[in-house]
């Protein structure tokens, strides 16, 4: 239940930062495969996907057992998402596949996990200006 908690108060989170930049946002459906947030510029000529990972502390973020299977074209992870003061890092899906590092298990189950030296870094601590402006007067950055 904490983890779910935990979960929630970082999607939340990520929808609050979002909006406050002038973004429409929509969650979509809880446990469903792909995004869990889509957010949409005043007129819907732009909206981007958005996988948001939220954890506790600064630990190591799941992947699953495949990278072929990240669909979400932006990742947004929040760390000390149950405090006052979470932090988020904004990556692409191709930089969380190139930091991606590869586990396996002791019956042999390939699994991998984004490292948080990998995600925490400066060029991603709060990034938010790499979505782009919802402003249509703004210019946009080719995705």
């Amino acid at each position: 239940m904490r983890h779910q908690l935990t979960g929630n108060a970082g999607l939340y989170h990520v929808a609050r930062e979002l909006s406050r930049r002038g973004w429409h946002v929509m969650p979509t459906v809880r446990n469903a495969r792909g995004a869990d947030l889509y957010a949409a510029t005043d007129d819907e000529i732009r909206v981007l996907p958005i996988q948001s990972k939220a954890l506790a502390k600064r630990s190591p973020v799941p992947l699953g057992g495949s990278l072929d299977t990240l669909r979400s074209y932006w990742w947004v992870i929040t760390i000390n998402a149950n405090t006052a003061s979470p932090t988020c890092y904004i990556m692409t899906k191709e930089e969380v596949k190139a930091a991606a590092h590869r586990g396996v298990n002791d019956a042999g189950k390939v699994s991998y996990w984004l490292q948080p030296k990998s995600y925490a870094l400066s060029i991603y601590e709060e990034a938010w200006d790499r979505l782009g402006s919802p402003d249509p007067e703004e210019v946009l950055p080719t995705e």
